[in-house]
This record gives C-alpha cells, structure tokens and sequence, in this order.
C-alpha cells in the first residue's frame, strides 16, 4: 500500500501478515426517515509469524420511516447483529485470507464465508488477487412464525495492483456476481394504474462490476502552501452492468495530507449515476410478470462529500500505535422515475453519515 511521503520501491520479501489491531467504532446515519447507530469492534492478533486471526462484532439498530414505510406501512424499529470471523496465512510472497460472518436480524438472517489469495510478482512490483464469497439469506415477514423463502449470493473477483512509479501506483478489479432465490422484498408494493400490487422481481440475477484506480504520492508538487508535508490523492471509477437492465457509473477523487507528525486529514468526493431496472415503473400502465417501485431499482443521481480527521494519540515505534479519528460524510439522492405520492414530485432527500474511531496497532 501507498503511504503518503514514502516510496513505493523496496527490496524484495516475503508478504506481510496485517498487523496486530484493535478497533472500536461508533457509526450514526440519519437520511431519507431511516436512523441507524451502533457500535462494531474489531481484534485481530497474530500467531506462529504466519497465521493471523481475526474477529469482529457490528450492531445496527434501525429506525425506518423511510419513503416505502410513510406511505404504504408505519414506522418501525429493529436490531441487526453481525459477528465476522477470519483468518490469514502468509507463505513466502502469498497472502491467503478466509473469512465468514453471521448477520441476524428479526425477520432476516445471512450467512457468508468467503475466499481470497493475494499473491506478489516481479520483485512485489505487481500483486494479484483472486476470490469468492458465497453467502445463504433465510427471509422473513413480521407476523410469520419461520422463515418463507431463502436467497444465495456468489461473488467472483480478480484484481491487480501495480507500481508505476516510486510514488504511484494503479489497480484494476473486476467482479461477477450472481443471485438466486427471493430478491425482493415481502413489504414492499407496486403501482399498477395508481393501485398497489405485491412487488415480483425475478428470481434470478447476475451482474458484473468493473473498478479503476490510481493512487500517488504529490508531496513534491508542494512548493509554497503546504510545503514538506506528505499529501497523496486518489481517482476512482467504477461502472456496474447486470441482466436486470441496470447500468452505474461511479467516480470519485479524494486527497490527504499530513499536518505536522500526529494529524491526517482525508478528504473525498463521490458522484455516481443509476439508470432503472426493465420491470421498474413509477407507476405501471400495463399487467406484467414482473414489476417493482423499489427506488434503488429505478434511475437516480447521487453525490456524497467526506472527510476524516485522525491524530496519533501516542505511538512507539515496533511496540504500538493509538489513534482516534473521525468522520462526516453528507449524501444527496435525487430520483427521476420515483414520485414523492405525497406531493406528486420525484422523490429527493439528503443524508449524513458519522463515524468515530479508536484504533490500536500492538
């Protein structure tokens, strides 16, 4: 990985296990009429030189009265619970990570177990990955005493980073994915000529995603403001594409700079562009088999700005490391097809996202 202010080229060694971390995390999200806040935890220790493992704990407790619940249900609350375990093993210039997780829910359960190899070449100027997460939902509805349907999920990736530069670098991955079972959602309706419907979504889905990014060191592009600083940016695109007739396009550019030895602040700029699904209606003037007014299937603009503040609240070298950081992120959602049936307009709202951070390397 790049850090700001270093280079990129060393000599050759063997891989490197992540190292020994603890973390806490508070996250807040309020956007749309829906809240979500918990904490998540997160400890991984190393042993033998070779093997680490890790575990992780996440708690979601939603407040809904999003769009879909306002005018078709009433609000609600719930509590989501997921618990990830993983472990890596490092042999020579190979990087082998499996991982797996448990996410409950009270009408909602998932399980998921996943794969991936990392493996440097040509002297660790260049690294490759390959992976899949396979994953198994038991669906639910309030008021139903066991769960009615099930879904699996396949996720297949390749990637490759490569150094271009002393203080540039650049990454390509790919992903295919597939899904199979009930995809859509048991509350959710449908408008037919202005009458709700039970949504039918097909049973079957497959995408593939294609991500683009440049990553580099921009310290020396300093020469007044900022000068013998470490700063770096980055560039990304990402453009999905499945069998549902949806397209994205996502761009984002960011920057970070060091103030001082103790302070990093991240700063990012996201934008991204949806068109609809093939069965998608607002308001649908004909039968058909399958039909859906789920919003986040429909055509949407969206854009988010960022930014992270974290201090070194103490640090020894080859002992440990303390920080605490945090972060703010402000979301805009703008919807073309989807109507506010309220107030007859296309649906909008804006969002905010905080997090908080203590992390320990050890």
């Amino acid at each position: 990985m790049l850090g700001i202010g270093g280079s990129l080229v060393g000599a050759a060694h063997a891989v490197d296990l992540p190292p020994d971390h603890a973390e806490a995390m508070f996250h807040l999200y309020d956007g749309g009429g829906v809240q979500a806040a918990g904490p998540a935890l997160l400890v991984r220790k190393s042993l033998f030189e070779k093997v680490s493992l890790s575990a992780g704990y996440y708690v979601d407790a939603v407040s809904n009265a999003s769009i879909d619940v306002v005018t078709t249900a009433s609000k609600y609350s719930e509590t989501r619970q997921q618990l990830d375990l993983g472990l890596d093993y490092a042999v020579r210039d190979t990087l082998i990570h499996l991982a797996g997780s448990q996410s409950t829910e009270p009408d909602y359960e998932a399980q998921t177990v996943g794969l991936d190899v990392s493996q440097e070449v040509f002297n660790g100027m260049t690294n490759v990955s390959l992976g899949f997460t396979e994953g198994h939902d038991h669906v639910g509805q309030k008021g139903l005493p066991d769960y009615f349907d099930h879904a699996n999920h396949w996720q297949y990736r390749l990637g490759a980073t490569q150094v271009l530069t002393p203080r540039w670098l650049a990454s390509a991955n790919v992903e295919a994915l597939a899904d199979e079972g009930f995809l859509g959602s048991p509350y959710r309706v449908a408008r037919v000529f202005g009458a709700a419907v039970p949504e039918r979504v097909p049973r079957t889905r497959s995408g593939r995603a294609l991500k683009l990014r440049a990553i580099g060191d921009v310290s020396d592009w300093f020469t007044g403001w900022g000068a013998g600083q470490r700063h770096a940016v980055h560039v990304d695109y990402r453009y999905y594409w499945d069998n549902w007739g949806i397209k994205a396009h996502t761009v984002e550019g960011g920057y970070s700079r060091y103030f001082g030895e103790a302070w990093l602040a991240d700063t990012w700029l996201r934008f991204n562009r949806q068109s609809a699904a093939l069965f998608y209606s607002d308001n649908a003037q004909a039968e058909s088999l399958y039909i859906t007014r789920n919003r986040q299937l429909g055509t949407f603009n969206s854009w988010s700005l960022g930014g992270r503040a974290t201090y070194t609240y103490a640090k020894v070298p080859g002992r440990y490391e303390v920080k605490l950081a945090g972060s703010l992120e402000l979301v805009r959602f703008d919807y073309q097809d989807f109507t506010d049936i309220r107030t007859g307009k296309p649906y909008a709202f804006n969002g905010a996202l905080l997090q908080l951070y203590l992390t320990a390397n050890f």
